[in-house]
């Protein structure tokens, strides 16, 4: 079997190779040549949940939620442990992935709300330029996708011309996409009728797809998703898959077959609909080993933020007060979705990549979600772009190395900031009082050390200061 994905990684080559003497007789340079031969195999996927939980895996330690293939995969890479979405809710986290910069620069400073700007540097775009192709499947979230109709699940704040910012107009050649949130099954139909849900999946300017979406919401994307990959090695070219789930944002629909082994649970419908995912992320692995192209593919896994709290619970509430709750576990965190405390921005993740990561590690060093883009230019031997990321590479981290973050880490949610300068963290959660936490032996948040170290907690305020200064 090795001598046969050896024979097939060689006809890539080739393939490669003749994809990239096109370009640059078109429009390419020697030196645009080089790079495009440095990133010859390297194949990138993004993919991330919405609202799940940090504890909602069973390689992060879950009781009752059983996700085989998602352990199989974690443990074939390497677990960050202290994993940060950019935000605590959707599209500013979104941004911050494709962009490499904190969301507020790009006015995404909460869900609902602006757009990809089309003067920004996008991950997209700067593979294609490259030679990739490049696909979007799932969830959007970073503008609207049409100027003739309103989508009917976006927070009331559609502004179709000002905010029309789809994927096909920011560097992705295929797409399959939504404005924003669906059930997560029977994706097109208000739960339990057949009404129509109010948002649709897109493929294109003014092209809505009508086939093949019944069933759960996950396999749905993700049978989008693998002919794109499919397709991409059959012609010998790189590509760049993002598949962003919907999965378990509300509203929580499952079928009766993923539902069933938890039937009797407070939170059969999130752990069946987590199934779902597990099973999805398990047809994927399986076709980049089928493929041939699973060894030089560099796959990310995350979620988007923290989970949702059920109507009147307090959501800056330890970890305990949260226990058989319906919609997601943050354990051990303090905080859910929407809050800056671990709970809400702290978040299950891996990265695979069999070529250059060890397997079955698990490492603690602070990363974030804007490391994304800075770590994937490092990893292709890429010259960067004249951007000032607000990330920074990963790739001595994930290959093995010792490593320790440059800088502090900023977040920041309408009135509510954070600063993690590891391991102490400063955070203001109500816009009032702040409070001060040592992360390293208190990560849930409990012990507030803001007065009996009130110089550190100054001086962190002043960087934070600063830090939001320079965001305006």
């Amino acid at each position: 079997m090795r001598g046969d994905a050896d024979v097939r990684r060689h006809r890539r080559i080739w393939r490669h190779r003749r994809h990239l003497r096109g370009l640059h007789d078109a429009h390419g340079t020697p030196a645009t040549r080089v790079l495009m031969l440095l990133a010859l195999l390297q194949n990138i996927i993004l993919c991330m949940t919405d609202d799940q939980g940090y504890a909602d895996a069973g390689f992060q330690g879950h009781p009752v939620l059983q996700t085989p293939r998602l352990d199989e995969i974690a443990a074939a890479g390497m677990v960050l442990e202290t994993f940060y979405a950019a935000a605590p809710v959707c599209s500013p986290t979104r941004a911050s992935c494709l962009t490499g910069l904190h969301p507020d620069r790009l006015g995404i400073t909460h869900a609902n709300t602006g757009h990809l700007p089309a003067d920004t540097i996008h991950l997209a775009s700067w593979l294609g330029a490259r030679g990739y192709t490049t696909g979007h499947f799932g969830k959007w979230h970073l503008g609207t996708l049409t100027r003739e109709q309103e989508d009917g699940n976006r927070g009331g704040r559609p502004k179709q011309d000002r905010h029309y910012a789809p994927p096909w107009e920011r560097g992705f050649d295929v797409c399959f996409s939504t404005e924003s949130k669906v059930p997560t099954a029977d994706p097109q139909w208000k739960p339990g009728t057949k009404e129509p849900y109010g948002t649709v999946f897109w493929t294109g300017p003014g092209q809505v797809a009508t086939e093949n979406l019944d069933g759960d919401d996950s396999r749905i994307i993700m049978d989008r998703a693998l002919p794109f990959i499919e397709q991409a090695v059959a012609e010998g070219r790189p590509f760049f898959a993002v598949i962003w789930f919907h999965t378990p944002h509300l509203p929580l629909v499952t079928t009766e077959e993923l539902e069933a082994p938890y039937r009797g649970q407070p939170s059969s419908k999130y752990l069946g609909a987590m199934a779902g995912v597990d099973r999805e992320m398990g047809r994927l692995w399986d076709s980049l080993g089928r493929l041939g192209v699973r060894d030089e593919t560099l796959l990310w896994y995350c979620s988007d933020n923290g989970p949702e709290r059920v109507k009147g619970d307090d959501d800056t509430a330890p970890a305990a007060a949260f226990a058989g709750h319906t919609l997601g576990s943050a354990a051990p965190f303090r905080g859910r979705k929407r809050t800056l405390y671990e709970g809400g921005i702290r978040v299950p993740a891996f990265v695979t990549w069999p070529q250059r990561v060890p397997a079955g590690k698990r490492v603690d060093a602070v990363a974030v979600t804007s490391d994304y883009f800075p770590t994937i230019i490092d990893a292709l031997g890429a010259s960067p772009p004249e951007v000032d990321f607000d990330g920074v590479s990963l790739l001595p981290l994930i290959t093995g190395g010792l490593w320790t973050r440059p800088r502090p880490v900023g977040f920041r949610s309408n009135r509510r900031y954070a600063w993690v300068d590891w391991p102490y963290k400063l955070v203001c959660n109500d816009g009032r009082e702040e409070q001060l936490f040592d992360l390293s032996i208190d990560p849930g948040e409990e012990h507030d050390l803001i007065e009996t170290k009130a110089a550190l907690a100054a001086r962190l305020r002043l960087a934070c200061w600063a830090w939001r200064k320079d965001l305006r």
